[in-house]
């Protein structure tokens, strides 16, 4: 119960900002760049905060870290909502946005430490707690704001749902555990310096595939209804586009545990999730109001490849430690190279006055995407990596 809330809590700070953006500028008369800026915050917060999270769980335990995190998803989320300015909204969000990129790393270590024999189980149930979070509050938020009369109640309804998810983790505060516990005889830690995973190709691999699917999922979250918006949809149904697209991905990752029982192939997974969002993108490009919620559910079954990394973090590394240390370094990296999308997507829409060529980069990120994918999907595991690297280097 305790990582499917934390799970939940993750994404609505993100989407729910998305689905009321275009009031908060009109409010606080936020400029076109700023704007940008907020739609880029989260993964710019995901990369730095994301960074530092692994040392954090090695001085302080997973359970405490956790608690961190939802802590400061409400505590942040709660200020924002009442925010009264570009700087106080902007620095709120962030200090939101750190405690979801806690979370984020946090998350696959503790399945690793918790369930071993079970992650790619656990791993579906909480990515299904994780998009949920995501399509929820997309759905959701403009019509609390509406029925209260502004968007600030329509934002911090999600930091009290942060508050009440912290629950749990205060009962298992008593119980903490760091994740590369030096008593563990099968920790790996020291062999898991930082230098070691800056010299592995699976390390990088993954990063750069997280980072590509991240440019496109956080691109999606800042700019469709805008989008949508912009090609002739009413308000309403532009945020409702959002909703389908994290929506329809919410149940797919329970498939994952059964396809992962029947074969070790993953190629055609990754196949599937590059041509979907390649799909989706398309049509966005070429005929957005034609079955608008087409295009919309085809981004959402390729955000699936989101849920499958995070299951190949625990399948790609033989202890919880090698799982945490793994983690920290694919999502602080990938969501630093994931800023391109949000971020290039609003630069490119103000030069050149419209959508076609922000749409046309996201969608060559599709290349990297298939091609650093299919490499992940050959079976191997870091530690063994890492010993092969040290052994060759007299380490």
């Amino acid at each position: 119960m305790a990582v499917v809330l934390l799970a939940f809590g993750l994404r609505p700070a993100v989407t729910s900002l998305g689905a009321v953006l275009s009031s908060v500028e009109k409010d606080l008369a936020l400029s076109g760049w700023v704007s940008s800026l907020l739609t880029t915050l989260p993964v710019l917060c995901f990369a730095g905060v994301g960074a530092l999270t692994h040392a954090l769980t090695h001085r302080f335990g997973l359970h405490r870290v956790a608690l961190a995190s939802l802590a400061a998803i409400a505590i942040g989320g709660g200020a924002r909502a009442v925010a009264d300015g570009a700087v106080t909204f902007t620095g709120t969000t962030a200090l939101a946005l750190a405690g979801m990129a806690m979370g984020n790393v946090v998350l696959p270590p503790l399945v690793k430490l918790h369930f071993p024999d079970k992650i790619p189980t656990v791993t579906a149930v909480y990515s299904c707690a994780l998009l949920a979070g995501a399509s929820v509050p997309a759905g959701i938020t403009v019509p609390v704001a509406d029925a209260t009369g502004g968007w600030r109640w329509g934002l911090g309804l999600w930091a009290v749902a942060a508050a009440a998810a912290a629950v749990p983790w205060l009962v298992l505060l008593r119980d903490d555990i760091r994740a590369d516990n030096p008593d563990d005889p099968e920790s790996a830690a020291p062999r898991l310096a930082p230098s070691g995973l800056w010299r592995s190709p699976l390390a990088w691999t993954m990063a750069v595939f997280f980072g590509t699917q991240s440019a496109q999922a956080y691109a999606m979250f800042g700019w469709l209804p805008t989008i949508y918006l912009d090609a002739g949809l009413a308000p309403t149904s532009a945020a409702l586009m959002l909703t389908v697209a994290t929506a329809v991905a919410a149940p797919a990752p329970l498939v994952l545990p059964a396809y992962a029982r029947r074969t070790t192939d993953h190629r055609p997974l990754v196949i599937a999730f590059a041509v979907l969002t390649a799909l989706g993108l398309c049509g966005l490009l070429l005929a957005p109001t034609t079955v608008p919620w087409v295009w919309a559910a085809c981004m959402g079954l390729g955000g699936v490849a989101f849920p499958w990394s995070l299951a190949m973090l625990a399948l790609r590394t033989r202890t919880p430690a090698g799982t945490a240390a793994l983690s920290g370094f694919v999502q602080s990296v990938g969501y630093l190279l994931a800023a391109v999308g949000p971020l290039g997507a609003g630069l490119l829409r103000d030069a050149t006055g419209g959508w076609a060529v922000p749409l046309l980069v996201l969608i060559s990120l599709t290349v990297p995407m298939l091609v650093t994918g299919l490499l992940i999907a050959r079976p191997r595991v870091l530690e063994d990596e890492l010993a092969v690297d040290a052994s060759a280097t007299g380490h």
